[in-house]
């Protein structure tokens, strides 16, 4: 070559010749630079002494006998320096012909480094498959993951399980800590998770806290449910955040190939379904697809969707169930109840079909519903002279959102003409201890704007006195379960008294829930609780029937006459 065009080649490029054999006659300083190795090193060694591996064998011989044939090549080749790292260049083989023979004399081989090139390109690779906070593989990745599992358990006859992993609490951690805190959860949750599976076994993020988990060579039943147990008591293990201790739970749902012989986005969904089930059953455990089932489980869907269909129809009504004061036999209240005018069924009550839609997000649509509808009642009873407070049940996790506040501003601005103490917002026990700091935030937000607050259920979750000194609701309520044996079973009317004395202690209203009989409230009314509600009094009405019942409400002489005598 021309010594003024090699000149040229060694500014801009990596530069080498080697004669036919393949031996390196000559190496420029910009190919020392990027090999790591010396020119000494270098002339008289075949380039096979950076090879990299990551070639086959034919790619080279295919680039050989191009060159040998007086061709120029061009292509992509990875080479391993000699510090072991890799790097890829773009060359260009080029034969050189002798001018007396016309024969290949040598060749020179000229090259670009595009090892960023090619890294930023793995990076958005890696991106495109990949989880970007956790590293693990995302739903894209997921499905050809799972492609490859069902075709080698086919092939080898060897079962495999799909699970469905969703967090439990988590929402209330990204409340309570922040969208970060809630980040550095979900980070460790992976780890824990990468952990404990094995390497055949795939872990993959498809969204928020939901985990898929692909387990292979999964024998039976026993050793599924095994490895499942293994994995809840890696998620259940407390977390630290900020220095706290900080504990989340995790809903498993699994179906497992062949049993169920489906493809890879239908098993999925069954596993999705099953993980819906194991929600629905409580939390923290782990739920089998039954095949079997599938039919129950699709109803289940497809309640939630008419439930759905219903509210927008126009087919939900409020119904209201009186509270009094049994001493003094007034009305001191009432609580709105929801019902489901079927077009088929009749009037259905919330039991039937509310807790099949609690865990979606349409509980969140019809809570406000209901809170719509109970402050227009408001209203009108508020024109006709009259009202009471009404208390309306909230779920967990309408409850829970983070912006529950700013939309129950929203609701109260739109009946501006009805007092927030005229509403009364009903979480139960077990809601109000699943995260303390943010339900004890949301609470003082919520009373800030007016509105007061009851404490359902109590007896029935796990409150301890500092808890309850926490959750500043103005009334306490004695679940049912407890009042309507409290006659006949010593623990449950030890209980019952128990809960009046903290009410009392903490300065709280109490009122008793599911006052069966005459007997019941002059029971209640010895222990020094004075307001009730139960089926005894008044079923739940239609809200026209209200002030009629009102007007009609005659307490009974036995709760009066107690009163005289006390």
């Amino acid at each position: 070559m021309d010594e003024k065009y090699r000149r040229a080649v060694d500014a801009a490029a990596i530069f080498s010749e080697t004669d036919l054999s393949g031996r390196i006659t000559h190496v420029n300083d910009q190919f020392c630079a990027v090999s790591g190795y010396s020119r000494e090193e270098l002339l008289g060694q075949n380039h096979r002494l950076l090879n990299s591996g990551l070639h086959s064998t034919d790619f080279f011989a295919a680039m050989w006998r191009t060159i040998a044939l007086g061709k120029v090549w061009k292509g992509e080749i990875c080479n391993r320096a000699k510090d072991g790292s890799l790097y890829w260049v773009d060359s260009t083989m080029v034969p050189v012909l002798d001018d007396a023979t016309g024969r290949v004399d040598r060749y020179l081989s000229i090259r670009f480094d595009i090892s960023e090139k090619h890294q930023l390109l793995h990076s958005l690779q890696w991106r495109v498959g990949h989880d970007v906070l956790t590293g693990l593989p995302n739903r894209a990745f997921l499905s050809d993951l799972l492609d490859q599992a069902l075709e080698f358990s086919r092939h080898e006859n060897i079962p495999l399980a799909v699970c469905m992993l969703d967090l439990d609490g988590f929402k209330a951690v990204n409340d309570g800590y922040g969208h970060a805190s809630g980040d550095q959860l979900l980070v460790e949750v992976a780890k824990r998770l990468r952990t404990i599976v094995r390497g055949e076994d795939v872990v993959a993020r498809l969204a928020g806290d939901e985990f898929v988990l692909v387990l292979r060579y999964v024998r039976d039943l026993p050793e599924l449910r095994a490895a499942l147990n293994r994995v809840l008591g890696a998620i259940s293990a407390p977390y630290s955040l900020h220095g706290k201790g900080v504990n989340v739970f995790a809903s498993i749902g699994v179906t497992l190939f062949p049993l169920d012989n489906e493809d890879a986005e239908t098993l999925l969904r069954h596993a999705d379904q099953a993980m819906y089930v194991a929600k629905q059953r409580g939390r923290n455990r782990f739920h089998v697809f039954d095949v079997s089932r599938d039919q129950e489980v699709k109803a289940t869907h497809q309640t939630v969707e008419r439930v759905r269909q219903a509210l927008a129809a126009g087919e939900l009504r409020v119904h209201f169930q009186p509270k009094v004061n049994m001493r003094r036999g007034e009305v001191v209240g009432f609580e709105a109840l929801l019902r489901w005018e079927h077009p088929q069924h009749g009037m259905m009550p919330a039991r039937e079909f509310l807790p099949l839609v609690e865990e979606t997000d349409l509980i969140i649509d019809i809570g406000e519903w209901v809170m719509d509808q109970v402050l227009s009642q408001l209203h009108h009873w508020q024109q006709a002279g009259q009202g009471w407070p009404v208390s309306i049940n909230i779920a967990a996790r309408h409850f829970q959102r983070a912006d529950f506040v700013g939309r129950l501003k929203h609701v109260l601005a739109r009946h501006a003409q009805v007092a927030p103490q005229m509403l009364d917002l009903e979480i139960v026990e077990s809601v109000a201890i699943e995260n303390i700091r943010h339900v004890s935030a949301c609470l003082q937000a919520c009373q800030a704007l007016g509105v007061q607050f009851s404490l359902g259920g109590f007896g029935t979750g796990y409150s301890s006195l500092s808890n309850l000194k926490r959750l500043q609701t103005q009334t306490i309520k004695i679940d049912k379960s407890f009042v309507r044996d409290i006659i006949n079973d010593r623990d449950d009317l030890a209980l019952t008294m128990a809960v009046i004395g903290l009410a009392r202690a903490f300065g709280r209203q109490v009122i008793a829930e599911g006052l069966e009989s005459i007997e019941h409230g002059e029971l209640l009314l010895s222990l020094g609780c004075e307001v009730a509600q139960g089926c005894f009094i008044a079923r739940p009405m239609p809200p026209a029937e209200v002030p009629g019942w009102v007007a009609g409400f005659v307490a009974p002489v036995q709760w009066q006459a107690l009163d005289q005598a006390g």
